[in-house]
């Protein structure tokens, strides 16, 4: 159940993404994992070329995200990137554990 604008509805609200794992990789790759529990594989290069998201291109910070309310966070605070334009530029991944039934 949730609730928008003061009305209960059932089940759960697909626009509400909340990222609840982020998982750096090498060439500014990452692994997200979705508070549905879906994971998604995100290119963070795509930032690059906005002012804001430079220094991501320094290891030290993009190897250091945070999440901050289910928002995936850089810099103390300073960098962040909504959950919903993560999932919406992101690809389903399957890791090899989760793929061995």
């Amino acid at each position: 159940m949730y609730v928008v604008n003061g009305i209960a509805y059932a089940g759960t609200n697909e626009n509400d993404k909340k990222i609840v794992n982020v998982a750096p990789l090498d060439d500014m790759m990452m692994i997200l994992t979705f508070s549905s529990g879906e994971k998604r594989l995100y290119d963070a290069t795509q930032l690059l070329e906005y002012p804001a998201f430079r220094p991501l291109m320094d290891d030290k910070i993009f190897y250091s995200p945070v999440i901050d309310h289910g928002v995936v966070t850089w810099n103390d605070g300073r960098i962040d990137i909504a959950p919903e334009t993560m999932y919406e530029n992101s690809y389903p991944y399957e890791d090899k554990e989760s793929a061995i039934v």
